[in-house]
């Protein structure tokens, strides 16, 4: 099972669905509106049967999702969940955690810029990424690797989001973050697992 997190109007799920047709793809957003259309059209066409959209926020996920997704994936995060996934809200990074089944893979693509204003952050620089390690890995989230995106690969994510950022003006860095949910560090709800009484 794939969870696609912050899915927004849910393009991205709806072709990674069509495209892993024996996989379930959830699409997860806080916003239900944003996801209307697309299910509604999945639904009608009635060829996409292995595709769900969820009304849900990151900090307080579904308890039925919770350690049961393969793979995490978040594409062009803002708000509340790019706050999370940039160590601001230990909320948000715990509720990605929680998604995931021990050993599961979550992945962030991000673009971010001095201008949008996220905590002191302006560039997922090498700094910054190493910063990120530190911030994510109590709720188990460990780095498995980090690198810049092109153009082409933003494209191949149909994210609506992800074309917007193509046509901004200037050249927005975008990065694609890595990480594995070590099963050692975290329970089934994200949380830390109690350090052994000595």
């Amino acid at each position: 099972m794939i969870i696609d997190l912050g899915t927004g109007d849910g393009r991205a799920a709806l072709a990674l669905a069509e495209a892993e047709p024996t996989t379930l793809v959830i699409g997860v957003d806080a916003d239900a509106a944003s996801m209307a259309e697309t299910s509604r059209r999945a639904s009608r066409r009635g060829a996409v049967p292995n595709l769900l959209f969820v009304v849900a926020s990151a900090e307080a996920p579904p308890v039925e999702l919770l350690g049961l997704a393969d793979e995490v994936r978040i594409l062009f995060p803002w708000g509340s969940l790019l706050r999370g996934l940039l160590g601001h809200d230990e909320r948000v990074t715990r509720g990605i955690a929680a998604l995931a089944r021990p050993g599961a893979s979550v992945s962030a693509t991000i673009s971010i810029t001095a201008r949008d204003g996220v905590g002191t952050t302006s560039e997922l620089d090498a700094a910054a990424v190493a910063g990120l390690e530190r911030a994510l890995g109590p709720a188990g989230l460990r780095m498995t690797g980090s690198r810049r995106v092109d153009r082409e690969e933003v494209r191949a994510t149909r994210s609506t989001w992800g074309r917007r950022l193509l046509g901004a003006a200037g050249e927005r860095p975008v990065r694609r973050l890595e990480f594995v949910l070590d099963p050692q560090t975290t329970e089934p709800d994200g949380r830390p697992v109690p350090e052994p009484a000595v």
